[in-house]
């Protein structure tokens, strides 16, 4: 099944929406201001807060007892976060246990854990250790269908008009072990894990050497952001497919997609790589494809010319012929000890938005164009202009390698930011510790629910506005190149009138009327509309 309108596929599409049920917004009256906690009141309130917040989130918590030094609190809750880090260890649930121990080592605990890093590592990526080697045998392409399957969601009977049809969803899925774990998409199985859905649904997987046995089958792991999901099956793999890497292949390289296109099993597919940075997800680029496509392909494996994964099919314009896309494999090797070890993967964010920075040609970072107020990037002390070159010791010089790091890192953990500031004199280099929290479906929401419109329409549309006398009055301070507003046409100190804000029906796009006298047309006085995702590759 292939649904070229997930929410989080074709954000720049999203916006040309008609809005429905639209709701307008009126501006926040409060921002949040970084509170002085030398006076003994302001701290006192700040620890009544981070008592409240230890009861949801403790490691978030004691995050933010570290950012207030206060040494009592920050001794209470470190002690509470070894118990439940005991506690997962003896549940053997050593994912939980990774972020426990990470948060304590990065914090300063200085008492002895249970089990090192080493071997929380080691236990994390048990599960997976039989999905990363490669296999002794090389199948011919047609021989390697017999690895695929066909995905079926039995929904049941849908009536339209006093008629009843059998209503499924049938996809594509391929073998990552012998003993049946199972690759596919996320919105072929979206209904299954949709804790909204309350209709019937049953999962499948029929072989291709057998169409007719329904094999009963079971969601594990599932990821909405990238659109992946990893099922299992009791049943014993006929051909188990090896995990390549995409960054193998180049443009006009060739393909093979293998699948179920409209439920015709055993299909497969030819063609070339046509592009490998189409920004579709927020989370990454995906490649272009121009192999033929079809509703049902969607979860199929997309091998090279050696039989090796590449990439995972999830969606085609079909009304454009040979315009089709595939995810790249390294998005499903950096999630899969997470999918494998089951429930929903949450993507991390530190509630900041910002570009590669490249000058002369060259690739220097990912410079910040917007952080939000009170969100856990500006607490741990990230500013607008600060230059981010290195995640948990990986050096950053793109925002493709900041989107790389980042998927590979869960909410509820603390990493380390590197970064590099302006000053006056000269750049000046800082570490952080930061919390990262839950990417929700429309950061831009967010960001506008939590700051002036000043600011948080420099993410929104790529221009940072300085209030001016009178109800939203402003004159642009700048406009980022590239951006929704470069693009208008807007430039510096064009005096602009923000006349109403609407979004849609779950707020992930916005839309602005907007009075402005435009430099670049003689200063006409020109009255527009303009609209935007609430979320895309810039949002991390």
């Amino acid at each position: 099944m292939n649904k070229i309108y997930n929410k989080k596929v074709f954000p720049v599409f999203a916006a040309l929406l008609v809005f429905i049920s639209c709701s307008s917004t009126d501006e926040v009256k409060k921002v949040f201001v970084e509170p002085d906690y030398t006076i003994e009141d302001v701290k006192k309130e700040e620890i009544k807060r981070i008592e409240e917040l230890a009861e949801s989130d403790l490691v978030q918590a004691y995050w933010r007892s570290y950012l207030l030094k206060d040494q009592k609190t920050i001794n209470s809750l470190a002690d509470r976060v070894a118990q439940e880090f005991d506690k997962a260890v003896s549940e053997a649930d050593y994912f939980k246990a990774k972020k426990l121990f990470d948060s304590l080592t990065y914090l300063g605990y200085e008492k002895k854990l249970s089990l090192t890093d080493e071997e929380l590592t080691k236990l994390c990526l048990e599960k997976t250790s039989q999905f990363s080697g490669t296999v002794t045998e090389k199948l011919h392409r047609s021989q390697q269908i017999s690895g695929t399957v066909t995905i079926w969601v039995d929904k049941g009977i849908r009536v339209e008009n006093g008629v009843g049809f059998a209503d499924r969803v049938i996809g594509s899925g391929f073998f990552i072990s012998k003993d049946g774990y199972i690759v596919t998409n996320h919105h072929v199985i979206a209904d299954l894990v949709n804790p909204k859905y309350e209709g019937y649904a049953r999962l499948y997987v029929k072989l291709a050497e057998d169409n007719e046995t329904r094999i009963p089958a079971k969601v594990i792991g599932w990821d909405s952001g990238v659109d992946l999901a990893v099922l299992k099956a009791e049943v014993e793999a006929p051909y188990v497919f090896t995990l390549g890497s995409s960054k193998n292949l180049e443009v006009g390289d060739k393909i093979y997609c293998i699948g179920s296109p409209i439920g015709l099993e055993r299909t497969l597919t030819s063609g070339i790589v046509s592009a490998r940075d189409r920004a579709l997800f927020s989370a990454g680029p995906v490649m272009q494809i121009d192999a033929a496509v079809n509703s049902g392909n969607s979860g199929g494996p997309c091998v090279d010319e050696d039989g090796n994964v590449q990439a995972i099919v999830f969606a085609g314009m079909l009304q454009y012929s040979g315009l089709n896309f595939a995810i790249p494999v390294e998005y499903l090797k950096s999630e899969l000890p997470l999918l494998v070890n089951g429930g929903k993967f949450d993507h991390s964010w530190i509630q900041a938005h910002g570009r590669t920075q490249r000058i002369g040609g060259k690739d220097l970072g990912v410079e910040l164009n917007y952080v939000m107020p009170g969100g856990t990037g500006y607490r741990a002390g990230l500013r607008a202009g600060d230059l981010i070159v290195e995640i948990e010791g990986t050096t950053i010089k793109t925002l493709e390698d900041l989107q790389k790091k980042m998927m590979g890192i869960s909410a509820g953990s603390i990493i380390n930011i590197k970064y590099s500031r302006e000053t006056e004199s000269e750049p000046v280099k800082g570490s952080v510790l930061v919390y990262v929290g839950s990417r929700p479906l429309n950061p831009g929401f967010v960001f506008y629910r939590n700051d002036i419109i000043a600011n948080c329409l420099t993410a929104v549309f790529g221009m940072k506005l300085i209030p001016l006398e009178g109800h939203r009055k402003y004159q642009i301070a700048n406009v980022i190149k590239g951006s929704i507003a470069d693009e208008t046409g807007f430039s510096e100190n064009d005096p602009v009138d923000i006349r109403s804000i609407t979004f849609n029906s779950d707020n992930t796009a916005i839309y602005a009327e907007i009075y402005a006298k435009n430099r670049k047309k003689g200063y006409l006085d020109i009255s527009m509309g303009l609209s935007a995702p609430l979320d895309g590759p810039n949002y991390f």
